[in-house]
């Protein structure tokens, strides 16, 4: 029986597993190496993981916290997407009050609220569990700076530094480079320091926004009709 799974995980990618009979307890294992394939390759299945953590309903004895809390870090590195909320709507309450799970819940909280000095506080306190899996820092800064892009037109210096986590020589290089690669422009502002302008968007200019009308496309308008009549 151990070789013939071994010969089917061999024929067929996690992927192809996930679609074909998700509930297969006999995929456990490839999952969990899956996650730490994400994990070490810096890539991202949310299929997968929701796959693995449905499993981990029907056979909560197999259930390893560290591959869930591995599951919830990716989670918060696909933010704005709401993955995290989907992954933990299937992990029990009980194993959610454990002290690794409250953490990441909190921080979670603190980066759908925008307070980011907090989270980076937080997330100071918990190297442990935020740093096992690498490129967590980068993917929340990008995050910030999204959120950032779809408030402000502008921003001080102070403000990005406390949102990014980055200070003095290393934001002048980090600023250096969004000016190169991303369309940053640097203002100066009396009294209140260096400002960044960020790229106009639909979010930061409304005036940028198209009507709903004006993205329909003709064709779609014209099936409407007959159906109206």
């Amino acid at each position: 029986m151990g070789r013939e799974r071994e010969r089917e995980v061999q024929q067929y990618t996690v992927e192809q597993l996930v679609a074909v009979n998700p509930y297969n307890p006999d995929i456990l294992p490839d999952l969990e190496n899956y996650v730490n394939d994400q994990v070490s390759s810096k890539t991202y299945s949310l299929a997968a993981n929701l796959c693995l953590l449905r499993l981990y309903q029907f056979e909560p004895e197999r259930m390893s916290t560290q591959i869930v809390s591995r599951i919830l870090v990716k989670a918060l590195m696909a933010m704005p997407a709401p993955d995290f909320s989907l992954c933990l709507f299937l992990i029990p309450e009980r194993v959610q009050m454990e002290e690794q799970f409250k953490t990441l819940i909190v921080l979670s909280h603190y980066l759908e609220t925008g307070r980011f000095r907090q989270f980076w506080d937080e997330a100071a306190k918990n190297r442990h569990i935020v740093e096992a899996v690498p490129g967590f820092e980068q993917e929340i800064q990008a995050y910030a700076i999204h959120v950032l892009s779809v408030t402000y037109q502008k921003v001080p210096r102070a403000v990005l530094a406390e949102a990014i986590n980055i200070e003095g020589l290393s934001l002048d290089k980090f600023l250096e480079h969004h000016v190169a690669n991303s369309g940053w422009i640097l203002e100066k502002s009396h009294g209140r320091g260096q400002l960044i302008v960020l790229p106009r968007n639909e979010f930061n200019h409304p005036e940028l926004k198209k009507n709903t009308a004006d993205t329909v496309p003709l064709e779609h308008i014209t099936r409407i009709f007959p159906i109206l009549g």
